[in-house]
């Protein structure tokens, strides 16, 4: 019987249809950029102080300066090192309206020195010195506040995570194409709703609803393009698929530097999805999903619709099907065999570390830099053009090197370009860029490196459940990050830095301890994943003397003799061949 892979070998396995369709989803994954990194934008934070009706006349009937005003009425300014936090959160418990009031150091009359006057928390809200505004600016999260911004950041993480588990076993129920335009059509509304949104607590609302079906619909454009493309193509077709969400980033700088007001910005961001709607009929249902569901006559519909854009035929001899699992019994997977044996235990703590690694790095980064960047729009681009060289890196690097040393050094990188910038003047802003773009390229390898390494890391039987418990750290760090950068910034504006700096090195060394799958098969069977720290036979085979090399041993003698290859060996999880299957599309977030 045959695989889908064996049709594709005749009919193309990237050819115009799987070209034009990789293209369509490419705009797919660069329009998630808003909802994944957004933030920077949506919730930027400008200078502020307190608002006071009676400083504003004061002001005006003086025919003080901008400067002037500052300097007689917000407490702080360059005085102590929580001089920010009193100039922004705090005011003088003074009566600005008194006559006796001079427009010369107005506070000389009332005590010599002003430090002694009482303060008190912003009575009347704030100024905000920007020309646009953000969700910060309309809903005043600062000051006591400013936790509800975390919550706003942490909330669509929450939906990531539900969202992904849920609908991805949808997509596995019900079909990809059915799933991935809900997902873009509660996706769409949902952003509209949250642009008009008339109050901070509607705008969570349907900023979760957003988290919950907008990284799903991620995913299943992911799993749509690996299944049309033939096995020799899926890596890079992931990968470059990623590329498309780094375009996307760029975009997003443009956009939002043109449209400075969140709302507009937010209309902006989200009115593309009502276009990938249209999708209904450029895109068909993956073939891979309808012959698992025994719809072969749908399937092969579709597969000849394939043959013909591709300018090719299916021939007869070659349409008979069967879904890509392999007959026999089948082992149930459960949590436990992702624990239970002491290689698979380390491979899955490791993964589990550096997939929140990589979530917290890299939006800890973006974060921060929307914090400490002096032109929010251009750090922006710059740092997201990083991301280029690190997709193409990837792809010259892990058949010739491997995957685990460039893993291991691009964690290492981002690690160590967050501890250096802790160290740089901020007088020398072209440096701190400079290295920082660097960070921002060492934990995109990172993060595109454990999309790739996972999958290869677990037996057939419970690969997905492997990949779908060790990337839900990356939500899980997602949730953390925005409290760890805001609250931490508090402190110190460099603080957050020294933490992914950690964090990032640590990554790098618990790296070097997973063993390298560059030219392996993907393991079948719970005892070839326990093996897999142990040289292969053809890796023994180069380091034996050549007087060794031509002498099989007595049991490859036997094996021999007895007539059993490989090739009809029977596997502990029922599967008649120990070939590598395909790669599964693996359900991971960014």
């Amino acid at each position: 019987m045959l695989t889908m892979d064996d049709i594709l070998e005749h009919i193309g396995e990237f050819h115009l249809f799987q070209k034009q369709t990789f293209l369509l989803l490419a705009l797919l994954s660069g329009a998630f950029t808003p909802i994944y990194v957004g933030i920077v934008f949506l919730g930027f934070t400008p200078e502020h102080r307190c608002w006071s009706p009676g400083v504003a006349e004061l002001s005006q009937r003086c025919g003080w300066s901008l400067a002037e005003e500052l300097n007689y009425t917000v407490p702080g300014l360059g005085s102590a090192d929580d001089a920010s936090f009193l100039s922004q959160c705090m005011q003088y418990e003074v009566d600005w309206n008194q006559s006796t009031l001079d427009c010369v150091d107005p506070l000389s009359s009332l005590t010599a020195n002003r430090s002694r006057l009482p303060l008190s928390p912003c009575q009347h809200g704030w100024v905000y010195d920007t020309p646009g505004s953000s969700i910060v600016t309309e809903f005043n999260l600062v000051c006591a506040h400013s936790w509800m911004l975390d919550l706003f950041q942490a909330v669509v993480n929450v939906g990531f995570f539900i969202g992904a588990v849920g609908i991805g076993y949808l997509a596995d129920r019900f079909g990809r194409k059915f799933c991935l335009l809900v997902t873009t059509l509660i996706n769409a509304i949902s952003g509209v709703l949250m642009a008009i949104s008339p109050n901070y607590t509607w705008m969570l609302v349907f900023r979760l609803l957003q988290g919950l079906v907008s990284k799903a619909g991620w995913l299943i454009g992911y799993i749509l393009i690996t299944e049309f493309v033939g096995l020799g193509y899926r890596r890079t077709v992931g990968i470059f698929y990623q590329v498309a969400f780094t375009a996307g980033l760029l975009v997003l700088a443009g956009v939002a530097c043109l449209i400075p007001h969140w709302r507009w910005l937010q209309f902006a961001v989200t009115l593309p999805n009502f276009f990938f709607l249209l999708y209904f009929w450029c895109i068909p249902e993956s073939p891979r999903w309808l012959i698992s569901q025994n719809k072969n006559a749908k399937a092969m519909k579709i597969i000849k619709h394939i043959a013909k854009k591709n300018g090719k035929s299916v021939p007869v001899s070659l349409q008979s099907l069967r879904a890509d699992e392999d007959a026999g019994e089948k082992l149930n997977p459960s949590f436990l065999d992702l624990v239970r044996t002491p290689q698979i235990r380390k491979h899955t703590l490791i993964l589990m570390y550096s997939w929140f690694t990589s979530s917290v790095l890299y939006q800890g980064l973006i974060m921060h830099m929307g914090l400490a960047g002096s032109n929010i729009y251009l750090d922006f681009f710059y740092s997201a053009l990083m991301e280029f060289p690190a997709a193409f890196i990837i792809i010259l690097t892990i058949d010739r090197v491997g995957r685990r040393y460039p893993w291991a050094a691009a964690n290492t990188v981002a690690g160590a370009a967050c501890l250096a910038s802790v160290f740089i003047p901020a007088d020398l802003h072209w440096l701190k860029i400079t290295i920082a773009c660097l960070g921002r390229m060492g934990i995109t390898m990172a993060y595109e490196m454990v999309c790739l390494v996972n999958t290869e890391l677990y037996p057939t039987y419970i690969r997905n459940l492997g990949v779908l418990v060790c990337s839900s750290m990356c939500d899980i760090g997602g949730i953390i990050t925005p409290f760890l950068v805001y609250r931490l910034t508090d402190i110190w504006l460099e603080f957050p830095l020294v933490v992914f700096g950690v964090v990032g090195l640590v990554a790098g060394a618990l790296v070097l301890l997973l063993p390298e799958t560059k030219g392996k098969a993907l393991p079948e069977t719970i005892e070839d994943t326990e093996n897999m720290h142990r040289p292969s036979k053809n890796e023994r085979k180069e380091n034996l003397p050549p007087s060794q090399e031509s002498k099989p041993s007595a049991k490859l003698k036997s094996v021999v003799s007895a007539g059993t290859g490989f090739a009809s060996s029977k596997t502990r999880g029922g599967a008649s061949s120990l070939l590598p299957k395909p790669i599964q599309p693996n359900r991971t977030c960014l």
